[in-house]
Parts: C-alpha cells; sequence; structure tokens
C-alpha cells in the first residue's frame, strides 16, 4: 500500500529464534511440549477450582483467573509460531499481527494485577482472620476481578490506538517469534515520543502499584507470622502464601533478571528472551507451583482425576 511517498506495510515478517531447519524441529517440538503442558496444567486447576466446592473462595477464584490469563497467554503467541514452523511462512498481516500485541499487553497486565490482589487476600487472611469473610466477601473479589480485567483491557487498548497511528513504511522484519510493542516501536519510521513515553509511565505504574501491594502484604505477613509462639503455627500461616510468594519471586524475578541485568548484549535478544519467559515459561510452572506446594489443590486435583476415571 502507498501513501504519499511511502510505502505502509500490510504484513510483518516474525524472523523467530533460528533459521536453520534442523533448529524449526527442535524449536517445534520444544514450545508444542510447553504449550501442551500449559493449557493442560492449567485447565486441570481450573476445573479443579470449579468442581470442589471447598475451594468457592476468593483465592481460589483469583487463582482460577491466573490460570485462564495463562492460558490465553501462552496460546496468543505460540500456535502461531508452530504454524509458521509447519509451514515454512514467517508472516503474519498487519490486523493479525495489532491483535496479538493487544491481547500480549491485556495478559501481562492482568498477570502483575492478580498477583498483587493475591497478596493482599493473603494479607487479610493470615493478618486478620476473623475478619477475612468480612473484608473478602465473594462480590467484592468479583469485583476486584473485573475491574483487573477493565484495567487490563483499557492499558491494551490505549497502546494499541497509539501504535495504529503510526506508520512502518518498507520495514516489516521484527526479529521476534510474536508481536509485541517495543519491537514494533523500534520497527516503525514515525516519531515513537508520545508511544514511549506512555509505555514507560503505564508500564512503570503496572509493575510498581502491585509489586508496592504485595511488599507491603508480606512484611505484615512476616511481622505477623513471627508473633506466632509455636514453630508449628507459623509453618502452618505461611504455607497457605508458601505457593503465591513462588509464583510473584518468579515473575518479578524474570523483570529483574531480563530487563535490569540482561546477559545478551544484543537488544532483541533481551526482548525475545523476556518474552519466552513471560509467555511460556512462567505459564508452564505455575500449575507446578501451585499443585506442589498446596495441599488443598492436591486434594482437589486428586478427586478430578479420581472423578474423571470412574466416569470411563
Amino acid at each position: 500500500m502507498h501513501q504519499g511517498n511511502q510505502t505502509i506495510v500490510a504484513e510483518f515478517i516474525l524472523l523467530g529464534f533460528f533459521n536453520q531447519d534442523e533448529h524449526q524441529n527442535l524449536l517445534f517440538v520444544l514450545f508444542l511440549g510447553m504449550y501442551l503442558v500449559t493449557v493442560v496444567g492449567n485447565g486441570l486447576i481450573i476445573l479443579a477450582i470449579s468442581f470442589d466446592t471447598y475451594l468457592h473462595n476468593p483465592m481460589y477464584f483469583f487463582l482460577a483467573n491466573l490460570s485462564f490469563a495463562d492460558i490465553s497467554s501462552i496460546s496468543n503467541s505460540v500456535p502461531k509460531m508452530l504454524v509458521n514452523i509447519q509451514t515454512k511462512s514467517q508472516s503474519i498481516s498487519y490486523e493479525s499481527c495489532i491483535t496479538q500485541m493487544y491481547f500480549s499487553i491485556v495478559f501481562v497486565v492482568i498477570d502483575n494485577l492478580l498477583l498483587g490482589i493475591m497478596a493482599y487476600d493473603r494479607f487479610v487472611a493470615i493478618c486478620h482472620p476473623l475478619n477475612y469473610t468480612t473484608f473478602m466477601r465473594p462480590r467484592f473479589g468479583i469485583l476486584l476481578t473485573v475491574i483487573s480485567w477493565f484495567l487490563s483491557n483499557i492499558i491494551a487498548l490505549t497502546h494499541t490506538l497509539l501504535l495504529i497511528q503510526l506508520l512502518f513504511c518498507d520495514h516489516n522484519t521484527l526479529p521476534h517469534f510474536f508481536c509485541d510493542l517495543a519491537p514494533l516501536l523500534k520497527l516503525s519510521c514515525s516519531d515513537t515520543m508520545i508511544n514511549e513515553l506512555v509505555l514507560f509511565i503505564v508500564g512503570l505504574s503496572v509493575i510498581i502499584f502491585p509489586f508496592a501491594l504485595i511488599f507491603f502484604s508480606y512484611v505484615c505477613i512476616i511481622r505477623a507470622v513471627l508473633r506466632v509462639s509455636s514453630t508449628q503455627g507459623k509453618w502452618k500461616a505461611f504455607s497457605t502464601c508458601g505457593s503465591h510468594l513462588t509464583v510473584v519471586l518468579l515473575f518479578y524475578g524474570t523483570i529483574v533478571g531480563v530487563y535490569f541485568f540482561p546477559s545478551s548484549t544484543h537488544p532483541e535478544d533481551t526482548d525475545k528472551i523476556g518474552a519466552v519467559l513471560f509467555t511460556v515459561v512462567t505459564p508452564m510452572m505455575n500449575p507446578f507451583i501451585y499443585s506442589l506446594r498446596n495441599k488443598d489443590m492436591k486434594v482437589a486435583l486428586r478427586k478430578l482425576i479420581n472423578r474423571k476415571i470412574s466416569s470411563l
């Protein structure tokens, strides 16, 4: 397409990771395996929470939403990459690319917000156990979740509306395996100062506010646990938030490790490493963390599996 003297791209080329065929086959098997593990693992968590009435409380409602976001996040990027490997085509249409970018922002933001809400839930449960049912009513939990999804979509929509104002001229090659916001901004031939400013301000807010809530919650939790006299009581109190804390350390450890202490001297490699960790590795690890470290979830998963076996 042409606009004045400039050529406007109708599609983008996703370079992915490697160009050699033998590497592509290895990547296909690796990412297909991780995708299936993620979908099955998080799907089992959602089913276990749905069928076990004992888990019908705010904490597990938030966890079910986190699992749904993880399935959606990896489904937004990996299937397209797998199709491209099989068809040996690296192209993606402009409209599909923008849509993929929109949802990638939604799911990264919702993960941040849900982790913050889950930390607050653990804070109330441990520091104010007698008032937990008053503070964390089911309607309040639903309201917090709806607000989080709403804000995630508003943030994604803001970035998308700003991005579609940009021109990409004759440059359409993305050194990435899916359409992410940062690589697209680097590729544009328009002035991206406003986009980068909004990305910095909104991105920083999305990270800082949930992290501050998590930090405050766990400071209070640790203080409350240390006041418990018996060792068994301390372990029981802390074990209720161990899974969430592990996921938080994995999620924010990824942010620090990739973006504050990059291991590669190539910025595009840093973008890809960060994207793989956020969209593939972390969603895949979450079911293992919650199923291995959470006694209630173990029981619920065992009930679900036995129920399925007995129905055969």
